[in-house]
């Protein structure tokens, strides 16, 4: 069995539309249960055995908050906060590091090859570190702990979010667990989220995929031998596909949970808009942000402390976040890559880049990041590196890089026109101006009503004609 996705069409026409019956059928009393099951057989669609961790981490968490909560001393507290945190990170070290960790030490030093075959549980970074930030939560006060424990496995299964975010902290749905109120107007902007959110995957971010891997064919000669034109170009789509791909996940589970009374914080805020490295990671994936600021970076002491001892902190953040990503030394060396940058701009930039080229900069620190994050051998990546200043055997331009080009000329334009904020302004000048018009008004009535219509139907005709929709959070 294959894992689900949210742009499948057997979750779209089958697994969504049975749990929406279900839902909305069920009385009130029932509707978590509801919710529950269809998440845990959400996750065990194609991996039954990973449901076993998902509920034994679950498990650990809860009673271990419960211990924390019912303590008396703050050593106690502490013990039990320990002995969760070393279970968590452990399971999280061995499914995702394990190997990579034993591959290295056998390069290293030569010792017997016994690296065992370790399936990696999709989705386990996630839910790992949501339940580590309710313990820490609970051991902070900044939460009660959950007493049943079903409903702490609801929140950590909820498979709006799972598999590919965001990371939602417990205090966001505390309430929403026990009582939640949902209006049509939630469910309309739920639809439409939604919508937005596939229409991004099926058309968007698959079209750049295909493009990207075309021109940047990983694990062949051909990426040795690419054109520097194709390098540029490639690495422009893969940029693109990266963002539309993780932002239209989180389009689609903030939808899905809009739907139900559930009000996830935003993960993406058109992060290519940025004026700063520091700025990009305000806009970009802000719930792992948010996780490492307040769980790693101020224990450690923030910015209120020494040069040298922030320097430090930042640099335990930035090597953790580039690890985060995956078990291989390019995404360290991408964390540490922007650490870099995040320094040059407390330390000596400083604001001096003028307005204007600040974004510029911005996006050339960001795509050539995206170069590291892309590559995990790092024959391929010099090569590419080398290909894209010149140094390669196939010259500037080739006729297969021109086509591709001239194809796909109004998918780029199309995409960074949707990378910015243009289309939400248009929307609320337009609903501004229904306020004072009845032509506007009935024009953004009917835009808002054909919007998700329209997109849902161009959605699900991409999907029915392409066989190509990639799934990039395996290493997640």
């Amino acid at each position: 069995m294959h894992r689900m996705v949210f742009s499948s069409l057997i979750f779209l026409f089958v697994f969504f539309v049975i749990y929406l019956a279900l839902y909305f059928l069920v009385s009130e009393r029932y509707k978590n249960w509801v919710l529950l099951i269809v998440s845990l057989v959400f996750y065990a669609w194609g991996g039954p055995e990973f449901l076993i961790l998902l509920v034994g981490e679950t498990f650990v968490s809860w009673i271990t908050a419960v211990l924390i909560g019912r303590a008396e001393t703050k050593a106690a507290k502490r013990l039990w906060l320990i002995v969760d945190l070393v279970i968590l990170l452990g399971l999280l070290a061995y499914f995702k590091y394990a190997m990579w960790i034993l591959g290295n030490v056998h390069s290293l030093f030569g010792v017997p090859e016994l690296i065992p075959n370790i399936v990696l549980p999709i989705g386990i970074s996630f839910y790992t570190f949501q339940l580590i930030s309710y313990t820490v939560d609970v051991y902070t006060e900044k939460v009660a702990y959950q007493p049943a424990y079903w409903k702490l496995l609801l929140y950590s299964s909820l498979f709006f979010q799972c598999i590919a975010g965001p990371i939602v902290r417990y205090e966001t749905v505390a309430d929403d667990i026990d009582r939640r109120r949902v209006t049509p107007g939630d469910v309309y902007a739920g639809v439409r989220r939604f919508c937005i959110g596939l229409a991004k995957k099926a058309i968007l971010a698959n079209s750049c995929a295909q493009v990207a891997d075309t021109l940047l064919p990983i694990g062949t000669d051909g990426i040795f031998t690419q054109a520097t034109a194709g390098l540029w170009l490639g690495m422009a789509f893969y940029m693109l596909q990266i963002y539309f791909d993780f932002s239209a996940y989180s389009d689609m589970a903030i939808g899905m949970g809009c739907m139900v009374g559930f009000r996830f914080l935003e993960n993406f805020n058109y992060p290519y808009m940025c004026r700063s490295v520091q700025d990009f990671w305000r806009r970009w994936h802000i719930s792992l942000s948010t996780f490492f600021r307040d769980y790693v970076y101020i224990p450690l002491g923030g910015s209120r402390c020494s040069k040298l001892e922030y320097v430090r902190n930042m640099t335990v953040v930035w090597f953790l976040t580039g690890l985060w990503h995956g078990a291989s030394w390019n995404y360290i060396l991408w964390g540490l890559y922007f650490l870099v940058f995040l320094l040059l701009e407390k330390f000596v930039i400083r604001g001096r880049i003028p307005r204007g080229l600040d974004h510029l900069y911005g996006i050339v620190v960001v795509y050539f990041g995206w170069v590291l994050f892309k590559f995990e051998n790092f024959n391929e990546l010099g090569a590419v590196f080398a290909g894209m200043f010149g140094f390669t055997p196939s010259g500037f331009m080739s006729m297969e890089v021109q086509t591709l080009f001239l194809q796909n000329v109004f998918l780029l334009l199309f995409c960074i026109v949707a990378c910015t904020n243009l289309g939400q302004k248009l929307r609320h000048a337009l609903f501004e101006r229904s306020k004072r018009s009845q032509i506007a008004f009935v024009l953004y009535s009917a835009t808002e009503f054909a919007t998700p219509i329209v997109l849902l139907l161009l959605a699900i005709v991409a999907l029915t004609g392409a066989s190509y929709n990639p799934f990039i959070y395996f290493q997640f």
